[in-house]
């Protein structure tokens, strides 16, 4: 079926953490979309409901299937039912992770700029947090594998953390860059987590690798694990949800007994249904959702080259959101911020993601042209007055 992402849903008034305004600010900022979830979800939490018993339930073979079928014909990721645990979310997976392979005090590395919750989830677990910027170059970030390396040497880290694709710089990390990384990781012993919650959201000329199929090969699936999710996928951020894979038997049963310590490994039955779903049924609605949002990334690049040329702009390689350099207009973070504010428009402020992100914003794009359109204009005149 043809979905439209250009129809306006009023969000305000639901809850809405995006959409949490008494006034007529435009959101481009928290990571989830404003387009209606596709109908093969809609109508499967339509039939949980009719149903009429919301019992205790555990996940279903379809659903297994589902799961792997979607990252086999899509990755060449080939998994079994025994790769996959179930988590109420990314976040807390990142933070289970700090237990399975570290202790209280020891070193945790990750990227800078990078999704705020590796930042914080280290630190709040009374780990070591230990950062590695990342380096720009021909407008896009690239690894320091250099100061990588001497960072895990100084600091003994146990504990990477990698964002893959990037959020916020929307880099989709290559199979050669991965490689290298993987072989330092192993030289060092260093345990490797990927955050590959955007994977499904890569856009088009770009390859997205899984990092276990990479570990596997290297014979360090000991070492590795991925996490992934549905919701930034389906847009279904507030079906709470997410897969851990593993393929090494010992690591998996280490995972899952932790999860055990905080009953962690459980779903509600409406993540269930609408994991299954998607997987086996939303291929349509997320080619014509990624169709669009190119189209939206092409109209902001081409709007601010016209409007704001001082704007210096990333190009993601994956999901919807755009890495925004603003220092040819602000010189204070919170003042850049504000700004933008006032004008009735918000952008999450780079600095939160790490030093790299000073005097950086990144914006979502994932709403409907005509929103995205008039929130250009609020930033234009943010910046032009």
């Amino acid at each position: 079926m043809q979905y439209n992402f250009d129809e306006i849903i009023d969000r305000r008034d639901t809850g809405s953490v995006k959409w949490h305004y008494n006034d007529d600010t435009i959101p481009l900022w928290v990571a989830d979309m404003d387009f209606k979830a596709a109908q093969p979800i809609l109508k499967a939490i339509e039939q949980v409901a009719q149903h009429g018993i919301l019992g205790y339930t555990k996940p279903t073979e379809a659903l297994y299937e589902a799961i792997i079928g979607w990252h086999g014909s899509r990755y060449d990721l080939q998994l079994n039912k025994e790769n996959i645990l179930f988590s109420p979310g990314v976040v807390p997976s990142l933070a289970l992770m700090m237990n399975v392979f570290t202790e209280v005090g020891d070193a945790v590395l990750v990227n800078d700029p990078i999704y705020t919750p590796f930042m914080t989830k280290v630190e709040q677990n009374g780990r070591t947090l230990v950062m590695s910027a990342l380096k720009e170059y021909d407008g896009k970030y690239q690894l320091d594998l250099a100061d990588i390396e001497a960072k895990i040497i100084e600091h003994k880290v146990k504990l990477y953390l990698l964002c893959n694709p990037h959020n916020p710089g929307g880099r989709v990390w290559t199979r050669q860059e991965l490689e290298a990384l993987l072989a330092l990781c192993k030289k060092h012993d260093v345990a490797i987590v990927s955050d590959e919650i955007h994977q499904d959201l890569t856009l088009s000329a770009h390859t997205f690798t899984p990092f276990l199929k990479l570990a596997e090969i290297e014979g360090y699936a000991h070492k590795a694990v991925s996490l992934t999710s549905m919701t930034k996928t389906f847009n279904v951020a507030g079906i709470k949800g997410s897969m851990i894979f593993a393929k090494d038997d010992a690591l998996i049963k280490k995972i899952s007994q932790q999860q055990q310590l905080n009953d962690e490994y459980e779903l509600n039955l409406f993540a269930y249904e609408v994991m299954r779903s998607a997987y086996e049924e939303g291929d349509e609605w997320l080619e014509q959702a990624l169709n669009y949002i190119e189209a939206n990334i092409e109209l902001i690049i081409s709007f601010l080259e016209q409007y704001l040329p001082d704007i210096k702009v990333m190009h993601p390689e994956a999901s919807y959101l755009i890495w925004l350099d603003c220092s040819a207009y602000a010189q204070d973070n919170q003042k850049l911020y504000d700004k933008l504010r006032e004008a009735k428009v918000e952008l999450n402020a780079g600095i939160k993601y790490g030093t790299e992100g000073h005097l950086k914003m990144r914006l979502n794009v994932a709403c409907p042209e005509a929103l995205l359109r008039e929130g250009l204009n609020r930033v234009s005149a943010a910046f032009s007055g």
